[in-house]
């Protein structure tokens, strides 16, 4: 067994893959998380019902429809940030001009109504998504065995994560919808259809958390409960990289899944709250975050 300074490195280097597998989950969900907020100023507190979602829709198509993992990666996404816009265009738009704490009442809502309801139709114990063959098996490090699967969840996240945060920042879409935000009633006279733009970026938002179901599928167990615990982690991943940075939202969610990976090494007991008590310290140094701006 390989040792370095008393340190097993085996099962070092095993919490940090798992640490960075769920930091890649964090990073994903935190994101469409800060650029609903970010953006749009809504508390999306059904983002973890939202990511159960798309995994159970996965899971659905394959079971009686016969949708290949491929094809879920692609579908589910689009199916959920669909039921995105109709729930931005019918559900919060109505409240668009009230207090914040409306629309965070509201998903709350509609995150139990989604959790309740399958759980009446499922039950509460999980369901196995099976791996898809092009990644069994996996490849033998040094000090580590890394499955496939888990390399190609860590690669994928990465890839949507950055060309998320290249599109909002460095492209002229991206541009429009800050200005958008920032004075809509500057861009509708420049003739920019503004709440087609809001509709549209919640349902991207969303739809970043259907994604991240449908990947999620095959390594955790698909249950109505796999989204509730994760989301409190999720909204103090997004505190701590600051309220609406898109960067701060993946960096900090990445770097939050290794830190809880190595706590988890470490000292296994603080492992459920290290998260949290990193947030305590990073409002109480900088209650903007980390990468967040001060009002």
């Amino acid at each position: 067994m390989a040792e370095f300074l008393g340190i097993n490195l085996f099962g070092l280097f095993g919490q940090l893959l798992v640490g960075l597998i769920n930091g890649s989950f964090y990073a994903l969900l935190s994101l469409g998380l800060a650029i609903i907020f970010g953006l749009l100023k809504i508390i999306n507190f059904a983002q973890g019902a939202i990511y159960m979602l798309g995994a159970f829709l996965a899971y659905l198509a394959l079971q009686y429809l016969g949708i290949s993992y491929w094809a879920a990666l692609i579908v589910v996404p689009l199916v959920v940030g669909l039921l995105g816009i109709l729930m931005e265009r019918f559900l919060i738009r109505p409240i668009a001009n009230e207090d914040h704490l409306y629309s965070l009442l509201l998903t709350f809502g509609v995150a139990l109504v989604l959790q309740g309801l399958f759980t009446h139709l499922f039950g509460s114990s999980g369901m196995s998504y099976p791996i898809p063959e092009a990644f069994s098996g996996g490849i033998k490090l040094p000090f580590m065995y890394l499955p496939n699967y888990r390399a190609w969840i860590v690669v994928a996240s990465l890839v949507v994560c950055v060309g998320t945060w290249w599109m909002i920042e460095k492209t002229k879409l991206g541009a429009y919808l800050r200005a958008g935000t920032e004075n809509p009633a500057l861009m509708q006279a420049f003739g920019i259809n503004v709440p087609l733009m809001v509709t549209l970026t919640f349902g991207f938002g969303v739809a970043l958390a259907g994604f991240a179901g449908v990947m999620a599928a095959p390594v955790y167990s698909v249950s109505p409960d796999m989204g509730s615990n994760l989301l409190i982690v999720v909204f103090a991943i997004v505190v701590i990289g600051g309220m609406g940075s898109i960067g701060g939202a993946i960096i900090t969610g990445l770097g939050m899944g290794i830190v809880e990976g190595l706590t988890k090494y470490f000292y296994p007991e603080a492992s459920n709250t290290v998260i949290f008590l990193v947030m305590v310290i990073v409002l109480l140094i900088k209650p903007a975050g980390l990468f967040g701006k001060e009002a």
